[in-house]
């Protein structure tokens, strides 16, 4: 059973085929097309952003994913143009777990309409020291398929700092190889 569909439970089976596919990576898979990044413009946004590993804003890019599956879960490899993003995902307890760079995050996911959204939870900086999950709830990550391809976005906004970053765009699977 794929990472998604344990934490999902039957609803990952309803979603749409390319959502599925997406999520049923057997051990590496590579995924490619265009996005955008838009940052902030509070003056702590940038230290923010360097402690995730958040990539540069950017109007129109090409983005690449690639998704490895391991016995601990999957790592995810993005690029969005020379950029680099990479975090690791697994599972416990009917949660996802994300770490990305020196934060680590518990998601709470939901089918809804088709489309998976993710709740942050909680939020360690450090994978050890608790943040206030309050600082982390204007998180929106969704996900779906439309127009043939599979979208996402990520709109993180905190409070006293506003908008942090907002990336958004769509991918296909790979034709060629990475």
């Amino acid at each position: 059973m794929p990472l998604f569909g344990r934490v999902l439970g039957p609803a990952f089976g309803q979603l749409p085929p390319l959502l599925q596919a997406l999520h049923s990576v057997p051990r590496q898979q590579v995924w490619r097309g265009r996005g955008r990044v838009h940052r902030g413009h509070h003056w702590l946004v940038a230290p923010c952003a360097w402690l995730a590993r958040l990539p540069p804003g950017a109007d129109e890019l090409p983005v690449t994913v690639e998704f490895v599956v391991d016995d601990a879960g999957e790592r995810w490899n993005r690029r969005f143009g020379e950029a680099r993003m990479a975090s690791r995902l697994w599972q416990r307890d009917g949660r996802l777990f994300e770490r990305l760079g020196a934060l680590r995050f518990r998601f709470a996911l939901e089918a809804v309409d088709g489309e998976i959204h993710w709740r942050a939870e909680r939020v360690w900086a450090l994978g050890v020291v608790p943040l206030p999950a309050a600082w982390f709830a204007q998180v929106r990550c969704r996900e779906r398929e439309h127009g043939g391809r599979y979208e996402f976005l990520v709109d993180v906004a905190l409070p006293l700092l506003g908008p942090l970053i907002r990336y958004e765009g769509w991918l296909l699977p790979a034709q060629e190889p990475a």
